[in-house]
């Protein structure tokens, strides 16, 4: 039985490394050289009259961020949250393949066969990966917004909100079961996408990638997108980012000024926010100070990390199901 344990951990930790050359991560090395190079942008046009080598390391790799007891929380949670994943809820987790082939076989059933809208190769991959990328993307906008709606999810969410100072590293600071969640919506959006593709093009579906990601994902995360968990704020004008979300938008999310909460819940698409009443930009906010604020002290261990929120649920006063909001006298969002 050990000797299985053992291997299984030893092959997570070499896809740990893998992760570095896998697109499909945010982890990248070229995620992360394009989020440097453009954080020494930010720091050349913020620092105009005393630049110097020594000032852009400071700020790049300041080690009151870095080292910050809360960063220090977000790698632990990243190496025992994976740990987590591999003999917990990753043996249990939805595939897109059932999902896929039961929603085509349905609009089968209640539309009947249709022929292909398109036998073109080029336009069916166009099709197919804009499909593959809207699907991604909203839904992951409509489990964030439940995330902090719904007071049941958001005492778990807070794991991920009571970071004090953001680094790359804070996108992996979350709780096991919001983790589990975002899993089975991907492949939820996955299998919806390749479903009502294969329906209307049929069974030839390729996607238009770059390395092996999705173009659309690719370019954006390209564009900074770990910068959203950052000090560098890094933004993109308000033309833009009426349409996309920049990585200081992100921040803005985090931030524990009372205008800012429940605003911009948005991965790459600005437009659902929009249509949510939900979107703030980055030009109309000052200075921003992150963590959960108020009352509420942040997440000072693993162990804390993981059982609080069932503790917050224990002790509420009123049954869950009849709160309809959370309670932002004691959280930012």
């Amino acid at each position: 039985m050990w000797d299985s344990v053992f291997q299984t951990l030893f092959t997570e930790a070499g896809q740990m490394v893998g992760s570095l050359v896998n697109p499909n991560t945010r982890l990248f090395f070229g995620y992360t050289l394009s989020a440097a190079l453009l954080a020494v942008l930010v720091w050349a046009v913020h620092e105009k009259q005393q630049r110097s080598f020594k000032g852009m390391v400071k700020y790049l790799f300041n080690p009151r961020i870095w080292w910050h007891t809360s960063a220090k929380l977000d790698y632990r949670l990243f190496v025992i949250n994976r740990v987590v994943r591999l003999f917990i809820w990753a043996p249990v987790l939805l595939t897109m393949v059932p999902i896929a082939i039961g929603l085509s076989d349905g609009l089968e059933a209640v539309f009947g066969q249709l022929q292909p809208l398109s036998t073109n190769p080029v336009t069916v991959t166009l099709w197919f990966t804009l499909l593959l990328f809207l699907f991604d993307d909203f839904t992951r906008f409509l489990l964030h917004l439940a995330m902090h709606k719904i007071p049941a999810l958001w005492e778990f969410h807070k794991v991920h909100h009571s970071a004090q100072v953001l680094t790359p590293m804070t996108v992996y600071r979350s709780h096991p079961l919001e983790s589990f969640l975002y899993a089975t919506r991907m492949a939820l959006a996955q299998g919806a996408a390749v479903g009502v593709s294969y329906y209307f093009f049929g069974p030839t579906l390729s996607m238009l990638d770059i390395l092996g990601a999705n173009m659309f994902i690719f370019v954006f995360n390209m564009a900074g997108s770990n910068l959203r968990h950052s000090h560098v704020y890094w933004k993109w004008g308000n033309t833009i980012e009426k349409w996309f979300i920049s990585p200081a938008q992100h921040q803005i999310h985090h931030s524990t000024n009372p205008v800012h909460f429940d605003k911009n819940f948005g991965t790459t698409l600005a437009v659902w926010d929009r249509l949510f009443n939900s979107l703030v930009l980055s030009s109309t906010a000052k200075r921003l100070r992150f963590g959960l604020g108020g009352r509420e002290a942040s997440h000072r261990s693993v162990a804390d990390a993981y059982i609080r929120p069932f503790r917050a649920l224990f002790k509420r006063r009123k049954p869950i199901s009849k709160q309809t909001t959370p309670d932002h006298t004691t959280r930012p969002v």
